[in-house]
Formats: C-alpha cells, structure tokens, sequence
C-alpha cells in the first residue's frame, strides 16, 4: 500500500505540479488512513469498501478532530480512490458516492496566449534537445494530453500528413486529436533535426527521448517544464496541468462546444469537462465589470 501511496504523490507532483507542503498533507492522511486499515486486518485496498471509509471518518470525529480536518482526510481519500481506478490499481472506487467539499477549490489556473507565445519561445531550436523540447511543449498546449500520454506516443502516433495524434488516454482508450500548424512544424522540426541526433543508430519507437535517446519520462519533462518556467517572467505556476487546462479554456474562449472539448481532453464524463463553463463564466464576468457603464 505504501507503494500505490509513492505513486499517488508522484502523480500529483508531476502532473499536478502540487507544493511540497501539500504532497506532506496528503502523505500524512493517507498514512493514517492505512495504519487504520491495518488495525483493521485489512492488508490490501482491493478489499476496501465505502463501509471502511465511513468507520474511519467516524472514527476520525470521535478523537475530537475538527470538521474541517475530517472534511480534509475525506477530499485526501477521495483524490487518492480517484487516481487508483483511473490507473486500474482497483476496479472501483469506494468513496465515488461519498459527499465531500470540492477537491480543487479554485477554478483552474491558466496562461494567457501571449504567455504561452513567450513560454513556446524559449527553447533552443539549434539544439536538438531544445528542438525536442519546442515540439513537447507545442504538442502538449496543441492537444491537451496528460504529461502521461505525451511520453508514451510512438512516432506511428503522429500523422503529419493528415494532421492529427492518436492518443492513449486513462482505461486504454484510443482518441484522435487534430494537430494545428504550429505543433506540425514543431514536430517536423525535431523528428528531421533532432530526434536524429538524440537516438542515433539505436531503433528507437518512442516519440520523445532523452539526451542518451531513451524515453523521456516525466521526471525528465517536468525537469525540462521547470527549466523554461524560470526563463520567463511570469508570476503563475508553470505545470503540465496547466498548459491542459490553457488548451481547453482557450477552445472555450473561442468557441469551441464543450462536448469536443470533452473528446479531446479525453473525459469520460461530460460534467468534468464542464469546470471550463465556470472559467468562462468568469472571464464574461470581468468583461462586464470592465466594460459596462453600471459594472
């Protein structure tokens, strides 16, 4: 169990791009939640149900913790649940039905166009990890796909002539994302003048390798992510996450139905997807305020 947690933090360190101190608050409740499983003879997460949960929780309010820290332990479990049946660590998640306050209170951070233009800009395109780099950033704000995903395309996955990738996305599912030019040339780019020089005579299939021409993993992109976040002058965060949540608020913005959106994104449900109706929302706001006469 404590090596599903590992990987649960490094999920949300990754592809979350979550503070230090929070991946603490995280690990912390979790641990707790496993020791109280062990006092309860049960060894394994597959055997846990939404009884477990509740008996816990309970438990929790009987030691006089406050409402706001169980609440807390509740939203830790139920991200925790979440990212174990997405991955297929279990078959279902028992805490689906439990209410809970929202897990991510604040609407979704993202780059304005103009930042992304300037963040696109900084890599290296004599350099062919820096060219690497252009078509890994130009991919992921052109797709929206996980960090994930984007590490494990093959290059049979990108359809130049045509324009779009085949993407595998959470439970093996197979989407199809249009590529714009931009990503296209970027791509081009790289697979001509760079990958070349990073794989050199090795029969490499992946899409994106590291300097030695083996896969690039996600340490290595955030690495790489962290490395161009510090070369320009923003005061956001700069996640993988939030290059996502750039690429769908943008389609929005410009129109685009939430139900491609959704598509593309590779949301199972329509009501994730619809978190960007509320980014919209806000933006329609802060043009009234700004604009109107009586705003």
């Amino acid at each position: 169990m404590e090596e599903l947690i590992e990987k649960f933090l490094s999920y949300l360190s990754v592809e979350r791009g979550l503070a230090q101190n929070t991946l603490l608050s995280y690990g912390s409740d979790l641990r707790k939640y496993i020791a109280f499983l062990r006092k309860s003879h049960i060894l394994t997460l597959g055997k846990t149900t939404k009884h477990e949960v509740m008996t816990y929780l309970l438990e929790l309010k009987d030691k006089g913790l406050s409402p706001t820290t169980v609440a807390r332990s509740l939203v830790s479990l139920k991200v925790f649940y979440r990212f174990l049946a997405q991955e297929g660590y279990l078959a279902s998640d028992p805490t689906m039905n439990l209410e809970s306050p929202k897990v991510w209170s604040k609407l979704p951070e993202t780059l304005s166009l103009g930042e992304i233009e300037v963040l696109l800009e900084k890599p290296d395109l004599e350099d062919p990890l820096g060219l690497r780099d252009r078509a890994a950033l130009e991919l992921l704000y052109a797709t929206g796909a996980r960090v994930s995903e984007l590490i494990n395309l093959k290059i049979a996955d990108a359809n130049l002539e045509v324009g779009y990738l085949r993407c595998l996305g959470k439970g093996k599912k197979e989407r199809i994302i249009p590529l714009g030019s931009h990503a296209q040339e970027a791509l081009k780019n790289y697979l001509d003048k760079g990958r070349k020089r990073l794989v050199g005579e090795k029969d490499a299939k992946e899409l994106f390798v590291n300097r030695f021409g083996n896969l690039l993993s996600r340490q290595g992109f955030w690495k790489m992510l962290k490395k161009y976040a510090k070369r320009v002058d923003f005061e956001k965060r700069i996640t993988p996450h939030i290059l996502r949540h750039s690429f769908a608020t943008h389609l929005l913005e410009r129109g685009a139905d939430l139900r491609s959106i959704q598509e593309m994104l590779g949301h199972s449900d329509i009501s994730t997807t619809q978190i960007y109706t509320h980014v919209d929302r806000e933006r329609l706001k802060e043009i009234h305020r700004k604009y109107h006469p009586r705003g």
